[in-house]
């Protein structure tokens, strides 16, 4: 990792990981794969802050740890990327061990439960699906029909004041590991 530490895939420990390069990592993986409009790719960094506030305007009596569960949702694809569901689907479950593995090593880090409650995570589930909904059909061309049927009807009033805006991976960087430490300070 660009901090010098070493981070084993397969056996990861909390001691190897650092925000930063999870910021770092998430704000140059490429949602969509890259097939999203602008002049940046939309990455799984900027997804995570969408999530995360989302889930916050779905949930305003969130507590500080839940906001920081929502916003590391994602948080393995730092090393392992960002796959689209049927690939992960294909790859099996060593994709998901993984997953798994990797997910309980960060949040043991930064003091979360090593595996996120039934609820919280469904909750979570929601708020990103409206993430995907609004990524669809404001960045990778889904008509709101097919966004409707691949990730569900979302609040008119939601998606309407909520504008997707695509900027350099530096800035994104900074506004994740912003957020991160905000959220940590608050718990």
């Amino acid at each position: 990792m660009l901090s010098g530490r070493r981070l084993d895939l397969l056996d990861p420990t909390p001691v190897d990981i650092e925000v930063e390069d999870i910021a770092h990592g998430l704000a140059f993986v490429a949602r969509w794969n890259g097939q999203t409009v602008g002049d940046f790719a939309y990455s799984v960094a900027e997804h995570s802050l969408l999530v995360e506030q989302i889930f916050l305007h779905l949930h305003p009596k969130a507590s500080p740890a839940q906001r920081l569960t929502a916003l590391l949702h994602d948080a393995p694809e730092y090393v392992i990327g960002d796959m689209i569901s049927p690939v992960k689907a294909s790859v099996g479950p060593g994709y998901d061990d993984l997953d798994k593995r990797l997910t309980a090593a960060i949040h043991i880090r930064f003091g979360l439960p090593a595996v996120t409650a039934p609820a919280l995570k469904k909750q979570i589930k929601k708020a990103d699906k409206i993430s995907a909904w609004l990524e669809a059909t404001q960045l990778a061309g889904f008509s709101r029909a097919e966004a409707d049927r691949l990730f569900g009807k979302v609040d008119a009033n939601l998606a309407g004041s909520l504008t997707l805006h695509l900027r350099p991976p530096l800035e994104v960087r900074q506004d994740f590991t912003a957020k991160h430490a905000e959220l940590l300070a608050q718990m």
